[in-house]
């Protein structure tokens, strides 16, 4: 695989995981509870499948990467990279709400 279809695949990959954030995201807000395994086994799935494709990216040359076609697709990459983390972090923060609200006894009133 050459650096710049293992960029393209990385890419298309960092994509699919961004879309299946943005599904957890909404889910959380609408339904306020855990989504089904299913969402975690389809995240699980990407991220084996981002694993080789990294592993391709790491075994690139140096200066294969350094070309300006491909500088751009790195830095667009990089930037939806942050977007995914970003929303993983707003998503884990939603998860954590929706199981504390879970297990929250009411205190009696005084």
């Amino acid at each position: 695989m050459t650096p710049t279809e293992a960029l393209h695949q990385h890419q298309q990959l960092c994509d699919e995981l961004h879309a299946l954030s943005l599904e957890e995201n909404s889910f959380l807000q609408q339904h306020r509870r855990a989504p089904g395994p299913e969402l975690a086994d389809s995240k699980r799935q990407l991220l084996e499948r981002l694993d080789a494709v990294l592993g391709a990216l790491r075994t690139a040359p140096k200066g294969a990467l350094g070309e300006p076609s491909l500088r751009q697709a790195l830095d667009a990459t990089r930037a939806r990279v942050l977007q995914i983390l970003q929303l993983e972090r707003e998503n884990e923060q939603l998860l954590l709400r929706v199981s504390l609200g879970a297990h929250r006894v009411a205190a009696p009133a005084p």
